[in-house]
């Protein structure tokens, strides 16, 4: 079931943002671990609250709501995989990235519940964890419930 639900919130969010380009989970765990292609800056669309819960390894935040893209210090044509809870506060961010410039920004597919759900790595701080802010009590379903913090 929850597989149809990203589905369906996955072609919602491509109408939405049509420019944007997806990267799907086993994708960029292949990419992380092969270190000899050139590593993406992975920015966290979520707020404080939600990254301080956990964030893929080594993700910098970017405010969902009042994102600063000249706070990003790399150069226009590196990598970047954006993310959030399940994939509309990343696309947004993702075009904006695409329209200030940026060449290479891909919009992870099922964002941090899917990466979770499919057993890969999150980190609060520089620790492993198993946890997963829910965003909010209907969304957070989306969450195995071995994943979700309470809030």
């Amino acid at each position: 079931m929850r597989s149809l639900i990203f589905d369906i919130i996955k072609r919602w969010i491509q109408r939405k943002f049509p420019t944007v380009k997806w990267l799907k989970t086993r994708q960029l765990v292949g990419w992380l671990r092969d270190r000899t292609q050139p590593q993406p800056l992975l920015l966290d669309a979520r707020t404080e609250a939600e990254y301080q819960v956990s964030h893929l390894p080594q993700a910098q935040r970017i405010d969902p709501h009042h994102p600063n893209l000249e706070d990003i210090a790399v150069d226009k044509d590196v990598p970047v995989v954006v993310y959030c809870s399940i994939g509309y506060r990343s696309a947004r961010i993702a075009q904006q990235l695409e329209l200030s410039g940026f060449t290479n920004v891909y919009n992870l597919e099922g964002s941090i519940f899917q990466w979770v759900n499919e057993g890969n790595p999150v980190f609060q701080g520089d620790r492993p964890t198993v946890r997963v802010h829910p965003y909010n009590a209907n969304w957070g379903r989306l969450l195995k419930a071995k994943y979700r913090s309470e809030g």
